[in-house]
């Protein structure tokens, strides 16, 4: 059970990472996210 819940954690932090990514900087800026902080963003959003 656990080991499911993990794996499905890992995919949605890689596809809000993948998703995050591919936005333009501006439209990140509008949701007032910098580049950098994507991969926190996505840990947060996750619970990881």
């Amino acid at each position: 059970m656990n080991l499911t819940r993990s794996f499905n954690n890992w995919r949605k932090y890689r596809q809000t990472v993948t998703e995050l990514g591919r936005m333009s900087t501006r439209e990140l800026h509008d949701l007032g996210i910098d580049r950098s902080d994507i991969h926190r963003v996505a840990r947060e959003a996750t619970g990881r």
